[in-house]
């Protein structure tokens, strides 16, 4: 045996292939190879009993794309069922989703620090207190700090606030399906004790009293935590995550768990989609679907929500909010759901830059829990003097959408294609009309910047294959939810197409280990690109979404999302037939702007950002929501 698994060793290691013919590939041939040699009997071997043949491995080759002279392949048949056979154990353990796997990523290059050193956070001058009128929600759209100032001067109690914004969820909740469990008791209990405490003369800071909702996927003692999907929509956990704890020692009251995409995609979750506060009748988009729909339509004062790439840019941009995605590794994802232990992110969803930044001040810093925590400092100051930053564009995707070129038709159409191709062109029209139309955004954003006095550098991104390295992402994804794939219970999801979990975990099962590691090592090639970027600049400013957000998401570098205007009643509106979820864009909707930063330079980053959204006039513009 030892011979035979030193050849199979030194094979495969020649081919690259150790681990590579991922067990999907094999188990499937060699289980339907055995279910028909057994079918007239009745009788089918278990997958560990199945033996792996040299066809197999042909075929697997195939699939893996990795060529294997015929003389080879003998040679690694005992080593394959050895091998094969090994993963019986290991998915007879009981791995939950919590457990992550004996690896870091970690953002930082080689040679680079971090500042530990912390100090007290400033915040801007306390707004003028306001006369309240008799109805509470006239406050529903305020900010962090004008709430929190409402509260401290006992304007508002806690308790009132708390009720005016779970009476606004069970509202506008039948219509816009973006909570998932009213955590009413728990609420009502921690008002009334922010209350007592404010009385006693014992503030604990600007989140103190104020109520927000967490995204799913945030473990809450007490309280169902469905992950968004079907499969998990009774679970229940006796701890309460990290960012939960934190909050609760800043005397923050949690009235919501709010609902995201299942597993963390888009705005589909195991109740229906969860739509867009400013047109109904499309999706929030996800996978913080909830956290962006509760804080847009005025039912809390802020949201906690997850992004692995693009779960807080995508439905803050739908639902005209800011959402701040920190720097990998900023925030402890202790207590919340695994999906991607090397892209994994939690951060605020809020109506401006600086509640974003009053609650990062809050949940950030090492808990002694999520490993990949580092002790850097989070230093917010709203006076910082961000006209020293050194600022960038991304020059590329600021460039006018080129025009569209319609291709001829294929020789010997069928009446059937025609149609089908007529179709997708009138899709891409669709779209081609939507982005030259939110193009003059993203230009009248580098006007904004031009009237503040900002000179920016045009950058572009190193030259690299960042969507071939996502994969990592699904790799993950499926290791994290493997129960769901080999015991069938990815049918519960109700998402089933190809471009959804069920199928996409399914297809990540043949992602070669190699291929992993050789994308991670690429990875590695990105985080030191965009180090040589953020040596230049402070600040980059580019559209939301495009290959910088891939790129970011990779790297772990910080972004601030906000909201940049809306649409006007002459904009395009999305292709007829789109469903739900995907429908984006129409007169009265946002758009945003998004700015990037360096590693663990969140502070720095959010006082620029904020500086633009004092200055750009859209901060305060909320949707017009039915009584």
């Amino acid at each position: 045996m030892a011979l035979d698994r030193r050849a199979f060793l030194t094979v495969t290691s020649r081919f690259g292939l150790a681990s590579t013919l991922f067990p999907g590939i094999l188990y499937t041939l060699a289980t339907q190879a055995d279910a028909q040699g057994k079918a007239a009997s009745g009788t089918v071997k278990s997958l560990s009993a199945a033996k792996i043949t040299p066809e197999m491995v042909e075929q697997a080759a195939a699939l893996a794309g990795v060529p294997i002279p015929q003389q080879d392949i003998a040679m690694m048949i005992a080593g394959l069922n050895d091998q094969r056979d090994s993963y019986e154990p290991l998915r007879k353990l009981d791995l939950p989703n919590s457990m992550p796997p004996a690896f870091l990523f970690d953002p930082l290059p080689p040679g680079a620090k971090v500042d530990s050193t912390r100090e007290t956070p400033v915040y801007s001058k306390a707004p003028a207190i306001r006369t309240v009128s008799s109805n509470l929600e006239d406050v529903a759209f305020d900010t962090v700090p004008q709430l929190a100032e409402l509260v401290r001067t006992r304007k508002v109690s806690s308790l009132d606030l708390t009720e005016m914004y779970i009476r606004r969820i069970k509202r506008y909740n039948p219509l816009l399906h973006f909570v998932i469990t009213i955590t009413e008791e728990r609420a009502i209990a921690q008002a009334r004790a922010a209350d007592a405490e404010i009385a006693r003369g014992h503030y604990r800071g600007p989140l103190h009293g104020l109520p927000w909702s967490a995204k799913d996927l945030l473990a809450v003692k007490g309280y169902p935590t469905t992950w968004g999907a079907a499969p998990y929509k009774n679970q229940h956990f006796d701890y309460d995550a990290t960012v939960v704890k934190r909050l609760d020692a800043a005397g923050a009251v949690l009235v919501a768990k709010a609902t995201m995409g299942a597993l963390a995609m888009g705005d589909v979750w195991f109740g229906g989609i969860t739509r867009n506060p400013w047109n109904p009748q499309q999706g929030s988009s996800g996978s913080s679907a909830g956290p962006a729909s509760t804080t847009s339509a005025g039912c809390v004062a802020f949201s906690i929500g997850t992004e692995t790439l693009g779960s807080i840019s995508s439905p803050s941009t739908r639902c005209g909010v800011t959402g701040l995605r920190p720097t990998f590794g900023f925030v402890p994802r202790t207590g919340a759901m695994a999906l991607s232990w090397t892209m994994d992110k939690i951060g605020p969803i809020c109506r401006a830059v600086e509640d974003c930044a009053i609650v990062l001040q809050h949940i950030y810093g090492p808990d002694g829990e999520d490993e990949t925590v580092h002790d850097a400092a989070f230093n917010w100051n709203a006076d910082f003097d961000w006209k020293n930053l050194r600022v960038g564009y991304l020059k590329n995707a600021f460039q006018a959408p080129s025009p569209q070129h319609s291709s001829a038709p294929p020789a010997n159409e069928t009446a059937g294609q025609k149609k089908q191709r007529e179709a997708r062109m009138a899709i891409s029209k669709a779209y081609h009309a939507m982005r030259v139309y939110d193009h003059r955004y993203n230009q009248a954003a580098l006007d904004t910047l031009h009237q503040m006095g900002v000179t920016m550098k045009p950058v572009e991104l190193p030259s690299l294959p960042f969507d071939a390295m996502t994969p990592v992402l699904n790799a993950e994804g499926a290791a994290a939810f493997s129960e769901l794939t080999l015991t069938g219970r990815d049918k519960l999801l109700t998402a089933q197409g190809p471009d959804d979990w069920a199928n996409i975990f399914r297809v990540a099962r043949f992602y070669p280990a190699v291929e992993y590691i050789q994308a991670m090592r690429a990875r590695e090639m990105a985080v030191r690109a965009a180090a040589k970027i953020f040596d230049e600049i402070d600040v980059l400013v580019a559209p939301t979404g495009g290959e910088q957000l891939v790129m970011t998401n990779l790297t772990g570098n910080p972004a601030v999302i906000l909201p940049n205007g809306l649409r006007g009643a002459d904009a395009p509106v999305p292709p007829a037939g789109i469903p739900m979820e995907y429908r984006e864009g129409g007169p009265g909707t946002p758009v945003s702007i998004t700015f990037l930063g360096g590693l663990y330079q969140d502070a720095k980053l959010a006082a620029f950002a904020r500086a633009y959204q004092n200055k750009a006039g859209f901060l305060g513009l909320h949707p017009k929501l039915p009584d």
